[in-house]
């Protein structure tokens, strides 16, 4: 049974009872992580050690008084799986490919997957709820959640809440809020106007506290000026007032919180991984005055009551379940859904081929994502090259491309090439120094600013490649978008395969081998030009969001892209028709007939799009606000309904302060991609 917030309210009485019976210091104790880093040091702190030692290798505590009836908290970080341990979690495939899946129900049982592993670790929180939108796809740490659309973000993290906490582990969601760049991210002032705030950058955490998110890790970054730790307007007037957010905050880990007094009073309730500015700074501060003690009863109450509702519960989960066969069937199939077919000039399946080059330095290595805090260590990885090997009817041979002149003789004496280029963690990700003295990852990572591209190499790689063997699909392993303008043209096929787990390379292979259909759509668009995105300075000091970004912003523009949002193929094909749409209630409800029009079984993903042509305001050409998967087998057609509650097509108006629905007819699309090329529609006159 899911700890809803009814449910937790419940405890609400106990939890008073409780916290009238705790002293000043007990209750600032439960107000910050148990880790004293000058007293245990870096070795047994596991923060600061590579290797078996790692960062949160067991469950970090924070509070907890046992002889008053108070559980800690412990904390397990993600999101692609569970931290904590040694060769033994399951790494899921990075958020991104999952986005790509537009598989909400999916995504609920990895939750159920990952709630479970957490309980056999010992911990009752997952930090592991990422929503934070990609403003550009320049950001680092894209690949640490879904995509560059706020309903579909929304609407997977809300999925992943659901599950985790059906296994009555507390989900927490991150990191709140304006978090979109990596290297500037202890430092840079985001700033934006009222409708970008609510419409572009926090409808993704709201839907995740509809869902019943427990707790909410603030960002590092600031936001007009203050630290979004202690940001009273994100954290006390919008996340606990508007929202009615019942659960409790903690800071992003070390130094996520810069002022006492500020972040009391502004709402932080929990100051991680260690103690800085609260405890005795804390206590001193209330008894000078400065912050009220109701202030700390609140913290206090909202951490009690959350805590004692997650730990009443009888489940009991043993290191059996971590890292078994349903979860890595689980990690299997998710890559599976999440592979993105791009191109296939009459190339893919390659199913009637015998010898296959595997070309490329990413082709056989750890294909898991980056080496920062989300890093999961599991037992094994499949690498792409690991994939291939397992067909046993077919010759591999393998190169790693360092060599052009070998390269090319490899790929000239087999009948079709899968080469393999993109990112590593030395590219990308959270963003860590590798000086000795300050290295817990051993890797940079960082954001990759305007480098969107393939590395040069990998370009020079495909264009080798191809000429001496046209049937060469190129697979491209990323945690974002990248760029392909400059060689795409080159090859008969390609593929986006993200970061897929630790069975990615089994995904591939089939989905390449024909042993699976791809279904993954992309969770972001592909410009033609990296001069139609958004300007941003990954360095600054302060930095402007504008309104628009992604599809939007080139739909907005005018501007055709390289590939659009929702885009992926299939090797089968599909027909939409009959397209209607009626209001119930509160609800849009939408439908239309989809027949795969093929020779085989497959899965599409319909979307469905809105648009507001006739808006008096400003407002996208259309937007993402609903989205479902429909398995046909060949010649079957079946009618799809897709509903989108009128909420969603408010917008906000920042000089009442409220979401208006605005009485106009609105343009229904429904199709496969956000390209009108690639969609039904029909309107519909909409008021309240």
């Amino acid at each position: 049974m899911r700890c809803t917030k009814e449910k937790r309210i419940t405890y609400d009485k106990k939890a008073k009872e409780i916290l009238k019976n705790l002293t000043l210091e007990e209750k600032v104790w439960m107000m910050g992580g148990n880790i004293d880093w000058y007293k245990m040091g870096p070795k047994k702190l596991a923060y600061g050690m590579t290797g078996k030692n790692h960062y949160n290798v067991v469950p970090y505590l924070a509070g907890g008084i046992p002889e008053k009836e108070v559980p800690a908290m412990a904390f397990c970080d993600g999101p692609r799986g569970v931290v904590c341990g040694n060769d033994q979690s399951t790494c899921f495939p990075v958020s991104m490919m999952r986005g790509a899946t537009f598989d909400t129900e999916l995504e609920e049982e990895i939750g159920h997957a990952i709630g479970r592993e957490v309980r056999a670790y010992g911990g009752n929180l997952f930090a592991g709820v990422c929503v934070n939108l990609p403003y550009h796809p320049g950001w680092g740490r894209s690949q640490e959640t879904y995509g560059e659309e706020s309903f579909a973000l929304g609407a997977m993290g809300a999925a992943l809440v659901r599950g985790v906490q059906d296994e009555d582990i507390m989900a927490c969601v991150k990191h709140y809020a304006f978090n979109s760049m990596e290297n500037a991210r202890f430092r840079v002032d985001i700033s934006c106007d009222a409708r970008t705030e609510q419409e572009v950058f926090l409808p993704h955490f709201k839907d995740c506290i509809d869902a019943g998110a427990a707790s909410v890790m603030t960002s590092y970054n600031r936001y007009k000026g203050v630290c979004c730790g202690h940001n009273k307007y994100l954290l006390r007037q919008v996340l606990k007032k508007e929202w009615g957010f019942d659960g409790f905050t903690i800071s992003d880990f070390n130094y996520g919180v810069l002022d006492t007094v500020e972040a009391a009073n502004g709402g932080q309730d929990i100051e991680m991984l260690m103690t800085h500015y609260y405890g005795k700074h804390l206590i001193k501060a209330v008894e000078d005055g400065f912050v009220s003690e109701d202030v700390v009863d609140e913290a206090a109450l909202r951490i009690l009551r959350t805590v004692l509702a997650f730990e009443d519960n009888e489940k009991k989960e043993d290191m059996s379940v971590v890292g078994c066969q349903e979860h890595l069937n689980l990690s299997k199939k998710c890559a599976e859904e999440g592979i993105t077919l791009l191109k296939n000039e009459d190339l893919l399946p390659l199913e009637n081929v015998k010898k296959i080059a595997v070309i490329g330095s990413v082709a056989d290595i750890d294909i898991t994502g980056d080496h920062g805090s989300s890093r999961v260590r599991p037992a094994y990885v499949v690498t792409i090259l690991d994939g291939f090997k397992q067909y046993k009817d077919l010759e591999i041979i393998y190169d790693d491309g360092e060599d052009l002149k070998r390269a090319r003789k490899v790929a000239s004496e087999a009948e079709a090439v899968v080469l393999a280029v993109g990112y590593n963690p030395k590219d990308e990700g959270e963003y860590v120094t590798t000086k000795k003295s300050e290295n817990y990852t051993g890797s940079d990572g960082g954001d990759r600013g305007d480098n969107l591209g393939l590395h040069d190499w990998d370009k020079k790689l495909i264009k080798e490649i191809s000429d001496v063997n046209e049937n060469t699909v190129v697979v491209m392993i990323g945690g974002g978008m990248i760029m392909m303008t400059d060689w795409i043209n080159e090859v008969k096929a390609a593929i986006m395969a993200y970061y897929p787990g630790q069975e990615g390379g089994n995904a591939i292979a089939e989905v390449i081998l024909g042993d699976i259909n791809p279904s993954g759509k992309l969770p972001y668009v592909i410009p033609v030009s990296v001069n139609d995105l958004p300007k941003v300075d990954w360095f600054a000091d302060d930095q402007y969001y504008e309104y628009y970004h992604g599809y939007t912003r080139l739909e907005k523009l005018g501007i055709a892209p390289l590939y659009p949002y929702g885009y992926g193929l299939s090797y089968t094909t599909f027909a939409f028709s009959d397209i209607l749409a009626k209001v119930e209630e509160k609800s849009l409800i939408t439908s239309c007939k989809v027949k795969n029009t093929g020779d085989r079984e497959g899965t599409e993903v319909v979307q469905l799009y809105i648009g507001c042509k006739n808006s008096k305001i400003d407002r996208p050409v259309k937007q993402l606000r609903g989205f479902k998967r429909i398995t046909l087998k060949p010649g079957e057609e079946r009618s799809v309904q897709i509903e989108c509650p009128l909420d969603k097509l408010c917008w906000y108006n920042p000089i009442s302060r409220k979401w208006e629905l605005e009485p106009m007819e609105y343009e229904i699309y429904l199709g496969n991609s956000s390209a009108d090329k690639d969609l039904i529609q029909t309107t519909l006159f909409i008021q309240e």
